[in-house]
């Protein structure tokens, strides 16, 4: 089985955030890999990896960083395919401002597609109905999956009748 995505982040403390991506692709059985790398501490294998990705099957880039977020622009940067960068609250970071700013506001050129701050789950679903556009079964299970949020919407506000308040008139 060869990886069709890979996530990416600039370190493992990082991994409760990034892991919801994982769980995501996991469940429409997309194979991806996971790894740190850091575009500060270990800039050439991120050239490296970045340069290769796609030559290995890869076709999207999940880039998670805290801080100064430099991993998804300048994997963005170094590789033709598209790269969604997950914006990490850090201990080192302004409550994840300063990570989504550096991510979002890439040069004319390089674009990264960026979530919200530790946007991991909606990264792994963008990354899925990237994939999805081209592989009709994956888009009808992208179209379940959607239609199964409808679902729990609709229930949510049945559940909402429950509650009792003298005013409440709907």
């Amino acid at each position: 089985m060869q990886a069709k995505v890979s996530i990416i982040m600039g370190s493992t403390s990082d991994m409760p955030i990034m892991q919801e991506a994982a769980k995501i692709l996991d469940q429409f059985k997309i194979p991806f890999e996971i790894n740190a790398l850091s575009a500060h501490r270990v800039p050439e294998q991120v050239m490296e990896f970045a340069k290769g990705a796609h030559k290995r099957g890869i076709r999207v880039i999940i880039a998670g960083a805290g801080g100064a977020a430099h991993l998804p622009g300048v994997v963005a940067a170094l590789t033709p395919i598209p790269v969604i960068g997950v914006p990490c609250r850090s201990s080192i970071s302004l409550d994840g401002w300063d990570s989504l700013l550096s991510i979002v506001q890439m040069p004319p050129g390089i674009p990264v597609a960026t979530v919200g701050v530790d946007g991991g789950q909606n990264a792994g679903i963008l990354a899925v109905q990237i994939l999805a556009a081209g592989d009709d079964k994956m888009l009808e299970e992208v179209l379940a999956f959607k239609e199964n949020l409808k679902t729990k919407i609709l229930k949510a506000n049945e559940d909402l009748k429950a509650f009792p308040f003298k005013y409440r008139v709907g």
